[in-house]
C-alpha cells in the first residue's frame, strides 16, 4: 500500500537546509553513507529534526535499554502508529545491528506475542503507552515493573514515543519513501 503525501513538502538537502540542519545532514551522510529520506522532510522545520535527534540520542544512551530492547520499543511505537517507513528502518537495525532474535523481530512486525518473555513484556507495555496516550492502568505499570524493568525504563519509553512521534507523523504527512538501505524490510500490504 502506498500512501499519498498529505502535505506538499520539499525535502531539504545539505545545500538547501539552514546551518543546524545542514550540519546534521552532512554528518549523517559521513556516518551512514546516505541521508535517510525522512531527515530531509523533518529538516524543513529545524526544531523537528533537532528534537528528533536529541530524543533519539538520549533514548539510545541514557534510558537503560539493551540494543534489542531499544528496537523492541521503537518497533512497537511505529507499529501502533502505522509508520511503515520506521518499521522498515528499525527492522533492518534490529536484524543487522541490534541482533534482535528472528522470532522476536517477526512477532514485532506481525503484532503477535514475542517468544522472549522480557521483550514481550516491553512490547506490550510500550504499545499500551501509545494506545492509551500515556495513561496505562496501574496494573499494567506494575506488570511491567515486575518483568524486571524500572521507573527509569518507563520514562525511557515516554522519550522513545516522543522521538517516534516526530518521525512517524512526518512520514505520514510526507508519505516518505523507504530508503534502499531498508528496502528488504519494507512492510507489504
Amino acid at each position: 500500500m502506498t500512501r499519498q503525501p498529505l502535505l506538499n513538502l520539499t525535502a531539504v538537502t545539505p545545500k538547501t537546509a539552514t546551518e543546524p540542519v545542514a550540519e546534521i545532514l552532512n554528518n549523517t551522510q559521513l556516518k551512514l553513507g546516505f541521508i535517510p529520506n525522512m531527515y530531509g522532510y523533518m529538516g524543513v522545520l529545524p526544531g523537528v529534526l533537532e528534537g528528533y535527534f536529541a530524543a533519539y540520542a538520549s533514548f539510545r544512551n541514557d534510558a537503560g535499554f539493551t540494543p534489542p530492547e531499544q528496537e523492541t520499543v521503537f518497533l512497537s511505537v511505529s507499529a501502533v502508529n502505522g509508520c511503515t517507513y520506521c518499521t522498515a528502518a528499525h527492522s533492518m537495525i534490529a536484524d543487522k545491528l541490534s541482533k534482535v532474535p528472528a522470532g522476536d523481530l517477526a512477532a514485532l512486525r506481525n503484532g503477535t506475542p514475542l517468544p522472549d518473555p522480557r521483550l514481550n513484556a516491553l512490547a506490550i507495555f510500550t504499545r499500551s503507552m501509545v494506545e492509551k496516550r500515556g495513561m496505562p492502568e496501574k496494573s499494567e505499570v506494575d506488570t511491567f515493573l515486575a518483568a524486571g524493568f524500572t521507573p527509569k525504563h518507563v520514562l525511557g519509553i515516554v522519550q522513545a514515543i516522543a522521538c517516534k512521534t516526530y518521525s512517524n507523523f512526518v512520514n505520514h504527512l510526507a508519505a516518505t519513501e523507504v530508503d534502499a538501505a531498508f528496502a528488504d524490510y519494507k512492510v507489504t500490504a
